[in-house]
């Protein structure tokens, strides 16, 4: 298992550098170092404060910003070997399991950014195998260390919460119910609700924009990703082709029916109860990403036992996993030229809103520095989206730019421009929404990448010189907001 996880290293490491900052890397870096909070509309304080201490280690460096998220990918493979192992399994089990983790689709994606999906299954999957270590062992301590776990795993999102409701499920329908007596859970429990209570003041006192979230990832599920139903089978697709599919559907009916594993059936009701919440509340299908170790590793470690029907024995050989390595490197790392982007992948997504910032900037400071100087004083810099507000404060201040503000997430809590503002050099965002905003808007410039598709998410994108502001911006500022 460690040379696989190794592989997967090696794997992350070639192509740590490649683009340059994923759009939510800058937001994670630009939120930590110009407007540090104990929350945001979109995630609690610990991703921008991550981005920030690897930003102080490694300054300027998008492949010192990976090496945490390498990491993590990295011990999650080891992790689900070992959950193997507390399943019964002996070594094939566990580089069986290991080999699903490493090559699976949305894990080995993952491994290449600093995101809260990143973040989050690792820790589902370190709680994972605390929580089998003890059902077998009964030692109280790994309940406390798996609350410990969740307490840091809420700074960065809060969906564990869901797990461990499937968890509490499990163990009321098929046992141990004790788990749920043990004192020291409990304790777990306390830590996870002092350390979370910093950032539920701040969305209280902010009126709760993580709510508002829902609506977008709602939206955003229902017009890209498929809605509610197609959770589920997008999520078994991206547990990896051709093994990690199987491996996470067997492991599912091992976890319910294998009686060698009937102690822990806590975990396959929890594999029941975690989708059809998250269906229900309409999410993204690699919120189930975290279940994907305890899946493979059911399956592997029956597998070791009992060799599969024959129509399908094939799959957890080492031929299969071979074959899978290319299809998992091509379809989740960013290996294909800025040119070969479709826009169809998960690795297209990321590598498009990986490209062009430093240029984004570039074309905008050029653009502010072209105005008149005693309109500077009075101009303010926004950017449409998220990402290019914080591309224009991470890259635009050492061009010349103002602090940015921007109308989306995050970004609209963190400053509102000042009622003196005279005009705006709006980037991105279409004319005609602007308008409603301001008298005169007028492009004045557009960024172009010498190199790269039309699917790039910097590719001719606008800078509008918006004048006359229908009221006050500071006043306008509420009408401006998109969560």
């Amino acid at each position: 298992m460690l040379t696989i996880a190794g592989a997967a290293a090696a794997a992350l490491l070639a192509v740590s550098g490649r683009f340059g900052y994923f759009g939510d890397e800058l937001y994670f870096l630009a939120s930590g170092k110009y407007h540090p909070a104990w929350g945001y509309e979109d995630n609690p304080w610990l991703l921008p404060q991550l981005a920030r201490l690897l930003e102080l280690m490694f300054p300027g460096s998008v492949a010192g910003m990976r090496l945490l998220p390498m990491l993590l990918t990295t011990i999650g493979v080891v992790l689900c070997a070992l959950i193997a192992r507390e399943f019964g399994g002996a070594a094939r089990a566990q580089t069986t399991a290991a080999a699903a983790y490493a090559l699976s689709f949305q894990l080995l994606a993952s491994g290449h950014l600093l995101a809260t999906s990143t973040v989050d299954p690792f820790c589902w999957v370190l709680v994972s195998w605390l929580v089998v270590r003890w059902v077998r062992i009964r030692d109280d301590r790994l309940l406390l260390y798996a609350g410990i776990v969740t307490a840091i795993a809420m700074q960065a999102k809060f969906l564990i919460c869901f797990f461990w409701l499937g968890l509490a499920a499990g163990a009321l329908i098929a046992g141990p119910r004790e788990l749920l007596r043990r004192p020291l859970l409990w304790a777990g429990g306390a830590i996870t609700v002092l350390l979370t209570v910093p950032t539920i003041i701040w969305q209280a006192d902010n009126d709760w924009p993580y709510l508002l979230m829902r609506q977008v990832v709602f939206e955003q599920d229902q017009r890209l990703l498929g809605g509610p139903l197609a959770m589920v089978p997008l999520a078994v697709l991206m547990a990896g082709l051709l093994a990690g599919a199987f491996l996470a559907c067997h492991g599912f009916y091992c976890l319910l029916r294998a009686p060698e594993l009937r102690e822990y059936r806590l975990l396959g009701w929890a594999c029941v109860v975690v989708p059809l919440v998250l269906a229900v509340s309409a999410d993204r299908y690699y919120y189930l990403a975290g279940l994907y170790a305890v899946l493979f590793a059911a399956s592997a470690a029956r597998i070791e036992r009992c060799p599969p029907a024959r129509w399908w024995r094939w799959v957890p050989t080492w031929p299969v996993f071979a074959l899978s390595a290319p299809l998992a490197i091509y379809f989740s790392l960013p290996v294909r030229p800025a040119d070969g982007l479709t826009g169809v992948t998960l690795v297209d997504f990321v590598s498009s809103g990986s490209y062009g910032w430093p240029q984004l900037a570039e074309t905008t400071a050029s653009a502010y520095r072209r105005l008149p100087p005693d309109l500077r004083a009075h101009t303010a810099v926004i950017g449409d989206s998220y990402w290019q507000a914080s591309a224009l404060d991470v890259y635009g201040r050492a061009d010349g730019l103002p602090a940015a503000y921007g109308p989306e997430r995050g970004y609209w809590y963190a400053r509102r421009p000042p009622a003196t503002t005279r005009q705006v050099l709006y980037v991105g965002g279409d004319g005609r929404w602007i308008g409603e905003f301001f008298n005169s808007v007028r492009r004045v410039d557009t960024i172009h990448l010498a190199h790269g598709s039309s699917e790039l998410a910097n590719q001719d994108v606008p800078v509008w010189l918006c004048a006359e502001p229908r009221a006050p911006l500071n006043r306008l500022w509420d009408r401006i907001h998109r969560p």
